[in-house]
């Protein structure tokens, strides 16, 4: 499919700021951009251009999402747990497939799955639970084979898109085995699947975050790989779908903040003042900074997917980019005002739509931890109080 997908995000990006303080007022989620999105070709911007798709790597996904989160944050994180679900798929190409055991109808089932997010569908994620966050090894969802598939039975939360996905990412443990966790591609149509309105949050208000009950029976074919037990090597292998995808989101929600800040203060009459001026000025360094660390970490998955360097510039760029979303949208209110702290002013939804880029798994006090472990010559993966996954 011959897509130009940075242009596509960068046309769609103001359609997508136009409606953003409607559905963060009104927590609704934004059908319209999804529309927008599916009919630019954009779910299918990790899948390979023989299944119909764009074939991105991760370096363009990054730059997408970056444009995306510049017209609405909440739409762009939906997107990247689409872009997470197709690219960790993509990735597991023939050498990493025959690593992993993963057999012949596996792949076959993968490819479909892929084609079908060309053709329009789009994926949500069902990992997180109450009391676990996103922890695989302590989830409480549960599955056992049955006749016809696999029974799965337990209930997630910050299920971002819950209601309006075509399937959702679903994460659980073997009832056999509970140091097994597999994850299954649930279709939304099922029986046994219900949404509870739960999202009212601080920020990213319009992901319709809410949380998923399953009681459902899967056929063989959602599991993905088509072996039990996949979940945790894959979070090792692909870091870079589970943090730094997030990443690119939030340097676009800081550079929103700045953009949204210069044209208050423009308006206002206040750009003269050396105070403003300073204030944007660093803004612009930071977001600068972080969106070069989260190049840098985008270029190397590409380029080295899986080296130990690679893994530490994954966790640097989430870390970045969320501490300096935070700070950059706090400082920018400051710039701006009291004015700029009502309801319906953009810099007052960017400001509680960055505080959340720190808290979104990896947090940023588990990515510095993670991070002063290797400096220190440790196993991040393994040192530590608690598991990482």
């Amino acid at each position: 499919m011959a897509v130009d997908a940075i242009g596509a995000a960068r046309r769609l990006a103001p359609r997508l700021s136009a409606r953003a303080a409607q559905h963060d007022r009104d927590s609704t989620f934004p059908v319209e951009d999804f529309a927008d999105l599916r009919g630019a070709g954009l779910f299918g911007l990790m899948v390979p251009r023989r299944l119909g798709g764009v074939e991105a790597g991760f370096a363009e996904y990054a730059a997408i999402a970056y444009e995306l989160a510049r017209g609405n944050g909440a739409t762009a994180l939906v997107f990247n747990m689409h872009a997470s679900v197709t690219g960790a798929l993509n990735a597991i190409d023939e050498d990493v497939a025959e690593s992993l055991g993963v057999p012949d109808e596996a792949l076959a089932a993968r490819d479909r799955l892929l084609a079908e997010a060309a053709a329009g569908s789009w994926y949500g994620v069902a990992m997180s639970e109450r009391g676990a966050g996103s922890r695989l090894s302590q989830l409480a969802t549960t599955y056992e084979q049955v006749d016809g598939g696999y029974h799965i039975k337990g209930a997630k939360t910050f299920c971002s898109g819950a209601g309006h996905a075509d399937a959702y990412l679903v994460a659980a443990r073997s009832v056999g085995d509970q140091s097994v966790v597999s994850q299954f591609l649930v279709p939304a149509t099922l029986t046994g699947l219900q949404v509870e309105p739960t999202w009212d949050a601080l920020g990213m208000r319009a992901t319709a975050s809410h949380d998923l009950h399953l009681d459902v029976t899967v056929p063989d074919d959602t599991l993905l790989g088509g072996v039990e037990g996949l979940a945790l090597v894959v979070a090792q292998l692909m870091p870079h779908w589970l943090i730094a995808s997030y990443a690119a989101v939030y340097v676009g929600v800081a550079q929103a903040a700045v953009d949204a800040a210069v044209e208050h203060v423009t308006k206002r009459g206040v750009a003269e003042l050396p105070s403003v001026r300073s204030r944007i000025g660093r803004a612009d360094a930071a977001v600068a900074a972080a969106r070069l660390v989260v190049a840098e970490a985008a270029r190397r998955v590409d380029e080295d997917p899986g080296a130990a360097e690679t893994h530490r510039w994954v966790w640097r760029a989430k870390l970045l980019a969320g501490t300096t979303a935070a700070d950059v949208a706090a400082s920018m209110l400051e710039a701006a005002g009291t004015s700029a702290t009502r309801r319906g002013h953009p810099l007052e939804r960017l400001y509680r739509d960055a505080r959340c880029g720190s808290l979104h798994p990896a947090t940023s006090d588990v990515c510095a931890d993670w991070l002063g472990v290797a400096a220190l010559g440790g196993d991040p993966d393994r040192d530590g109080t608690t598991p990482r996954w």
